[in-house]
């Protein structure tokens, strides 16, 4: 990794400002409030002493022990300055969860700095300072994408567009050249589902070498995300490995996928169909949107269709439209066959497409080296704890506890709609973070877990600082705390008895159709440091169309 460093005014004043801030972080707290849990309790920050003077009598050393000696000084620097670096970077996770966005900012900024001194102070530990750059660097840009600012709500209503749906009918021209090639690779090719070369699978094997690549580049990076749990779940229904295909093609392994046909989530169900197999919805969650639990459904339906028309393409034909239509389609012909059904144009436009495009994925994601996907670094698979809510709980309280941003909540508990989960909901969490969760929970009245907070108290903050912030009273921070005295302590962790406040209609994704529907940009989402430029985000790519499922 290579890093360009930004120099700095005043660097020097600016270190032993952290310096001083350092040995704040060592006074006892006098009050810290008893009934929080040891889970809970802030670390204190260690003290660092200022580097060892120069040895006076470093003249008189022969040469080989002055470059060790010179040599054991600049690592002890460099030490320091990740010391240093490492306790910046807590101080501003502690103004974030205090909503001082522009001290955590300032923090987070000076933590790379003293990690980019370090980089000259000791050169030779190149590899093990980059490593902790990007882990650094990481954890800042997660808390950019929550907006730097804890008293942030989730993102409430907001659906992602199914891109891919305005090319279900559309035809592409066939490479030549592609024929052949292709045959022979399918003809090597191990699968449980059955793999058919013709024109149409030829056309959109070209669009996704060509112009369609970045579609298959992306989903399959963020499939990382969901596929072992697929797999499994798919393995478990008894339905072909390749089907998680219909994933890729339905949402790109997008958990809140919205199409303008109203369908939703990874595997794009109607609320009808979904409901059938279990998925419900509430005003605060829609299963549609929970990645397993889709993928169970969508399983289970897919095992459900496959044993009525013994076909795995009409199966699939039967997903995108419904199981109705091809029951028709097949009595009206008296074919049970998805590519005679498709030449006598008995199947809507987009389902006679939608078949082809499943095929031609599974072929190139099989054959991955031959199309440039063998070098793609999947996002790694997400790890969580489950926390089961005994009443209905903000987000933001939840935050406070974990320490984690909201968008890295929400990304975890894509159904939920709102910025509070229900009772009885299995909220997921980063791994190792459940029990430190649930501990901290019990001391907040369950009546109030949907409105109060947990503050984080900051360097020089008084309790009217944080009054004046959540909007209550110091008597009643004091109170609820048990405080001897009106007084705050860097590092104590308060419950915040705040007031819930009302809250709008949970919005709906607009139903559009095509003569309304307006051309919409996928929005990607930038963190930027001084240091690095890292954005996760990626255009989503989905495939939808007229739902009977």
């Amino acid at each position: 990794m290579h890093v360009r460093r930004k120099p700095l005014a005043g660097i020097s004043a600016l270190v032993a400002l952290l310096t001083t801030a350092a040995c704040s972080f060592n006074q006892p707290s006098r009050f810290r409030s008893p009934f929080l849990p040891p889970a809970l309790a802030a670390p204190t920050a260690t003290r660092f002493d200022d580097p060892p003077e120069i040895n006076p009598f470093v003249d008189q050393m022969p040469p080989h022990l002055l470059t060790s000696l010179q040599l054991t000084d600049r690592a002890s620097r460099a030490d320091l300055s990740i010391q240093r670096a490492n306790q910046a970077f807590q101080r501003g996770k502690q103004a974030y969860q205090s909503n001082d966005i522009p001290t955590a900012r300032r923090e987070f900024d000076s933590a790379i700095d003293l990690l980019l001194d370090a980089f000259d102070q000791d050169p030779s530990n190149r590899q093990e300072l980059d490593n902790k750059l990007d882990d650094m660097t990481d954890a800042i840009h997660r808390f950019d994408l929550a907006g730097m600012g804890a008293s942030a709500i989730v993102d409430d209503g907001k659906f992602e567009k199914a891109p891919l749906e305005d090319i279900l009918d559309m035809t592409f021209p066939v490479d030549p050249k592609l024929k052949d090639k292709v045959r022979e690779q399918v003809a090597a090719t191990v699968s449980q589902l059955p793999l058919t070369v013709n024109d149409t699978v030829l056309g959109y094997i070209n669009y996704f070498m060509n112009h369609g690549h970045k579609t298959i580049v992306n989903a399959i990076q963020r499939s990382g995300r969901y596929r072992p749990m697929i797999q499994r779940v798919l393995d478990e229904e008894g339905v072909p490995q390749e089907l998680i295909h219909l994933a890729q093609a339905e949402s790109g392994f997008i958990p809140r996928a919205m199409s303008s046909k109203a369908a939703g989530g990874m595997w794009q169900f109607v609320k009808f169909r979904g409901n059938q197999y279990g998925l419900r919805q509430t005003p605060l969650t829609d299963d549609r949107m929970d990645p397993e639990m889709a993928t169970r459904a969508a399983a289970h339906h897919l095992h459900d269709l496959y044993s009525e028309f013994g076909d795995w393409y009409l199966a699939i034909a039967a997903y995108n439209c419904g199981p109705v239509v091809v029951e028709g389609a097949v009595a009206r012909t008296g074919y049970a066959d998805f590519w005679e059904l498709r030449s006598r144009g008995v199947l809507p436009a987009e389902t006679t497409n939608y078949v082809p495009i499943i095929l031609a994925m599974t072929i190139m994601e099989k054959n991955a080296a031959e199309y440039g996907l063998d070098s793609i670094q999947m996002d790694p698979p997400l790890d969580y704890d489950s926390v089961e809510l005994s009443a209905k709980t903000s987000f933001a309280l939840v935050s406070d506890i974990t320490e984690i941003p909201l968008s890295e909540l929400a990304a975890l508990n894509p159904a939920v709609l709102r910025a509070a989960a229900p009772a009885g909901y299995s909220l997921h969490v980063p791994k190792g973070s459940g029990a430190q969760l649930m501990a901290a929970l019990q001391l907040v009245p369950p009546d109030h877990r949907d409105a109060w907070r947990m503050h984080l108290v900051g360097n020089s903050e008084t309790l009217a600082d944080i009054a004046k912030r959540y909007t209550v009273t110091p008597a009643s921070i004091a109170s609820t705390n048990h405080l001897a005295s009106p007084q705050a302590e860097a590092g104590d962790r308060l419950l915040i008895p705040a007031a819930l406040r009302a809250e709008a209609p949970a919005k709906r994704p607009p139903v559009q159709t095509a003569a309304h529907r307006k051309p919409t940009g996928s929005k990607t989402t930038q963190a930027k440091t001084r240091t690095t430029t890292k954005s996760r985000a990626k255009s989503p790519v989905i495939v939808a169309g007229s739902r009977a499922r």
